[in-house]
Order: C-alpha cells, then structure tokens, then sequence
C-alpha cells in the first residue's frame, strides 16, 4: 500500500489525492466530532485513542459509543458495530478481482483501510480490474493514494478532536458535515432500483423501530434492508422481466 516507495511515486498517487480533496472537508470535521464524542461518552484519552486507531470506522464508532456508555452488553455493542460495517464485506468481494493478485497479508492491510469514500472513487474511476502488470500497479497506486489520504485525514481530525475535545461544544455541530458527506457517498451507491429499495427499506425501518433501546433500530434496519434485497433478486433470478 502506500507504504511502499513504487506507489508512492507514481502518478496515480497524485491523481488520487486530487480526486479526494473535495472530500477532505466532511471526513476531516467528521473525524473531529468522532474525536470529541468518544471523549465526552465517558472514555479517557488514552481508550479513546486507540478506538481511533484501531476501529477506524466512524459510523460503527458513533453507533457503539451511546452504547458503550450506557452500558449496554458486549454482545449488543459488537452486534451493532457488526451490523453498521456489513456493507464492506460487499466492497471486499468487489474489490476481491482487484486485489487477488496480492499476498495475503497485504489484502487484510488493504481491508483494514478500506472506507466509503475509497471505494466509491476507486471503483468510479476502475470499473474493471486491470489484468496487465502496469495496469494493475496504476490501480493500486491510486488505491493507495485515496487511502493515504483518507487515513491521514481521519487520524488527523480524530486524534485533533480527542485532544480538543474539552474546548469544543456538541452544539457547533460539526457531526452535520460528517452526515452529509455519508449521503453523498450514498447516493452515489444507490445506482440501482434494488440498492434504492434497499436503502429505502432500512430508512423505514429504522424511523419505525426508532424507540428500542440500545440503537436496535439500526440492527433491525439492516436486516430488513438486507432481507429485502435478497428477496428481489430472488425474483428477479425467477422472472428475468423485472430489472434491479
């Protein structure tokens, strides 16, 4: 990954650090209030560090840590984080055809920095894995320059977040950029009517089942969302007249 000299020098990095930079804004106050919120939930400096460095998921960050602080049970925490991060095990078998080339210690680094954003400017801008040897290394230098950045950003802002965490106010709600950019990245997902009925059952969902504790709304969403999906492409593999 971006730790070696090769990618890093070539022009696929740069390129990749261009296209994230519109992004930079939202991971970066994103990554602040996930920083801050981690502090005021009751964690101290040091627990709230190494959350960031090793969950490095903000949406499952924010998801567990309500939790976390009412003291909800571990199995409950880890379900919900669980469920909030199914989506990359769909990104990972995307991404399998790009990567497969690779040893396996370098395909878990490559799982382990994997986000949203890098997936979505990856695959746009690489529809198709590459099957040339400079093709390939093209990809993954621009695979390892999003991820550069986006670590980088993210750690930055969290890190920035955690140690100001006592100086900066909820209410500025920096949270809000973090929204948007995840909308974003969602509609750029939803490029089908099956991911549309998907992400249109578990808003649904997750509005209905809001009152339950422990944030089970979220759960439940997802494997209603989840559930939904598998059903139309079950009808659609049995009546090939309806499209997804």
């Amino acid at each position: 990954m971006f730790w070696d000299a090769r990618l890093r020098a070539h022009p696929q990095f740069r390129v990749a650090v261009r296209d994230f930079l519109p992004q930079w804004p939202g991971i970066a106050a994103w990554g602040l209030m996930t920083g801050v919120t981690m502090v005021k939930s009751g964690m101290s400096v040091w627990e709230a560090t190494a959350m960031a460095l090793c969950v490095y998921a903000g949406s499952s960050q924010l998801a567990a840590l309500p939790l976390i602080a009412a003291g909800a049970p571990a199995w409950v925490v880890l379900a919900t984080g669980f469920c909030v991060n199914l989506r990359f095990v769909v990104f990972s078998l995307h991404l399998r055809s790009y990567l497969m080339h690779l040893p396996r210690w370098q395909r878990l680094v490559a799982g382990y920095y994997s986000t949203d954003n890098t997936y979505v400017l990856f695959t746009r801008r690489h529809p198709e894995a590459a099957q040339a040897p400079e093709a390939r290394e093209a990809q993954q230098a621009y695979l390892a320059g999003l991820s550069a950045f986006n670590w980088a950003s993210w750690m930055a802002a969290s890190l920035l977040g955690i140690a100001l965490a006592n100086f900066i106010p909820p209410e500025w709600g920096l949270g809000f950029a973090g929204i948007l950019c995840l909308l974003g990245v969602q509609c750029s997902l939803a490029s089908s009517r099956l991911r549309l009925l998907a992400a249109g059952v578990a808003s649904v969902v997750a509005v209905l089942v809001y009152a339950l504790p422990y944030r089970l709304n979220i759960v439940l969403a997802i494997g209603a969302a989840v559930l939904a999906g598998m059903v139309m492409e079950e009808t659609r593999r049995r009546l090939p007249g309806v499209r997804s």
